[in-house]
């Protein structure tokens, strides 16, 4: 989920840029610092977006810069359990999909996805059925819920999210209008 968050931070501002300390300056600071960052209270720091307080500068021994305590405004990604999102594949693997959600990915994996076997096409980066022709692939649009996450602070990128597409209204968004345009089909002929 995307939010928009107040936040306190300490950037270091270096001694060639001492005379001009504006929130322009502090901004592009902290974008350098925490953009793309994985914070577990705060998820995952999409943008900083305005600077509203600096404060007093402080000198430590033994560091050329001046540290500077700000309030901002940031714009935040924090899945959250049970959340259903919407992404795309951005990989397919053996035993699963990668789903770009936001600015991390989900594992959805095989058996999560549906109650057909799904066999991989490492040829044609897919997975897909034999029993009904359906496939997944690279940059298909799929709807999930998570159900687990475990964020690495240290490295972002290692954080993992799992995803399940195994209940009604979830899975590959070409299935789902398929399977509407037969609800609304026998609701016409029910008529």
């Amino acid at each position: 989920m995307y939010k928009r968050v107040r936040l306190k931070d300490t950037v270091e501002v270096p001694p060639e840029e001492l005379g001009d300390v504006s929130p322009d300056l502090v901004k592009r600071l902290l974008q350098d610092k925490l953009e793309g960052r994985m914070d577990e209270e705060v998820g995952s720091v999409v943008s900083v977006t305005e600077v509203h307080d600096i404060g007093e500068g402080t000198v430590l021994p033994n560091h050329p810069g001046v540290y500077y305590e700000a309030d901002f405004d940031a714009v935040t990604f924090d899945p959250q359990m049970q959340e259903v999102v919407d992404g795309t594949v951005v990989e397919v693997v053996e035993f699963g999909a990668f789903v770009g959600i936001g600015p991390v990915d989900g594992l959805l994996h095989v058996s999560q996805i549906s109650d057909e076997y799904l066999a991989f096409d490492g040829e044609n980066q897919r997975l897909s059925s034999n029993e009904s022709d359906r496939a997944l692939g690279v940059d298909d649009a799929v709807r999930a819920r998570i159900v687990t996450k475990s964020i690495d602070e240290r490295n972002p990128r290692d954080s993992k999210i799992g995803l399940t597409a195994k209940q009604p209204g979830l899975g590959k968004h070409g299935w789902l209008e398929e399977e509407h345009e037969k609800r609304e089909a026998t609701t016409a002929e029910g008529e």
